[in-house]
C-alpha cells in the first residue's frame, strides 16, 4: 500500500465506499455490452481510446509525475504492460461472453477470479492456504458447474460458447489482479493505471488492425453506450479499483467484486428483462457465498 501519500485524498478517505461503487459501475458493462452491436475488439479499442485521455493528460502536465514515471524500473514496466495484456484478455473474453450467453451466467462465472489469484498465492508466492480458503474453493467451482450445465439444453444456440468465454474472463482477470496485487506496492495508482491501459490499448489496436476489425461505422447508439462503458466502466470502475488498492487490501476489492454478479443479474432483469434460470439463481448463490467466505478467510489470515 501507498504509506508515502497523504491520506488526506477522497480516494484515500472513502477507499472502502468507493470500492463498493465501483463495484455497481462495473455491474453495468454487461448491461451495455450486450445493447451495442460493435464487435468486441471495437468496444475494447474505443472504450480504452476515450478512457487514456484523462490519464494521459495529468501525468503529461505535471512534472513531478512525469519524474516518477520516468522513476518506474524496467521491471515493474514489463510487469504492468503484462497487466495490460492480461486487462486485454479480460476484456475480450467478457465482451464476447455477454453476446453468447445470459449477464446472469456470464458475470458469475467471471467472479471467479479469486480462484486464479489463490492458485498464483500458492504456487507462485508459495504462501500457505488454510483448509477453509480451499473448501470455499471447490465450492464456488461447484457453483460454477452448476450454472454453466443448467444452459445444457441451449448449447447449440450459444450458451456453452459464451460460458467458456466468461470463464476465460475470469482467468485472466485474476492474474491481472495478481500482477496489480504486487506491482502497486511500488507505483503510484495513477501511474500504473496509465501503463496498463496503454498496454491495454496497444493490445486492442494490433489486435483489430490483424483481424481487420470494423472500428467506424456502428450506430450513433453503439458509440453512445462505447462512451458510456469508458466512463462509467473503465475509469469508474477498473481504474478506481487500482486507484483503491494503494488504500485498502487487495481482498477487499476483491470481496466486492466477487458480488458483482448480484447487482448485474438484478439489473439485467430490471432493464433487459433478462429473467434467470432456477439452476443460475442457485449457482449465483453458491458461488458468491463461496467466494465471500473465501475472501473472508483469507483477510482473517492477514490479520
Amino acid at each position: 500500500m501507498e504509506n508515502s501519500q497523504s491520506k488526506t485524498g477522497f480516494i484515500a478517505k472513502y477507499a472502502k465506499i468507493t470500492t463498493v461503487i465501483a463495484v455497481v459501475f462495473g455491474a453495468t458493462s454487461g448491461i451495455f455490452g450486450s445493447l451495442t452491436g460493435a464487435s468486441s475488439m471495437a468496444i475494447g479499442f474505443w472504450r480504452l481510446t476515450i478512457a487514456l485521455p484523462f490519464f494521459i493528460i495529468p501525468v503529461a502536465v505535471n512534472g513531478e509525475k512525469r519524474a516518477k514515471l520516468k522513476a518506474i524500473s524496467a521491471a515493474d514496466c514489463l510487469w504492468c504492460f503484462a497487466g495490460g495484456a492480461f486487462l486485454f484478455g479480460h476484456f475480450f473474453s467478457w465482451f464476447n461472453a455477454v453476446k453468447l450467453t445470459n449477464i446472469a451466467s456470464a458475470s458469475v462465472l467471471a467472479a471467479l477470479h479469486p480462484l486464479v489469484v489463490l492458485l498464483v498465492t500458492v504456487f507462485v508466492y508459495h504462501k500457505k492456504v488454510g483448509f477453509k480458503s480451499v473448501a470455499a474453493i471447490i465450492v464456488a467451482l461447484i457453483g460454477g458447474a452448476v450454472i454453466a450445465f443448467s444452459g445444457a439444453g441451449s448449447f447449440a444456440g450459444g450458451d456453452l460458447k459464451g460460458d467458456i468465454f466468461a470463464f476465460l474472463a475470469a482467468m485472466f482477470m485474476g492474474l491481472y489482479f495478481s500482477v496489480g496485487d504486487s506491482v502497486r506496492k511500488r507505483v503510484d495508482g495513477g501511474l500504473y493505471v496509465l501503463l496498463v491501459f496503454t498496454s491495454c490499448w496497444i493490445c486492442f489496436a494490433v489486435g483489430s488492425a490483424a483481424t481487420g476489425t470494423q472500428l467506424l461505422g456502428y450506430g450513433l447508439m453503439d458509440y453512445v453506450y462505447i462512451v458510456i462503458m469508458a466512463v462509467v466502466c473503465q475509469i469508474g470502475a477498473h481504474a478506481v479499483f487500482n486507484m483503491c488498492i494503494g488504500h485498502v487490501s487487495s481482498l477487499y476489492v476483491s470481496t466486492w467484486e466477487a458480488g458483482e454478479p448480484v447487482f448485474a443479474t438484478a439489473m439485467a432483469l430490471i432493464f433487459l428483462g433478462q429473467v434467470p434460470r432456477t439452476y443460475e439463481i442457485i449457482g449465483c448463490i453458491i458461488v458468491v457465498c463461496a467466494l465471500l467466505y473465501y475472501n473472508r478467510q483469507e483477510s482473517k489470515n492477514e490479520l
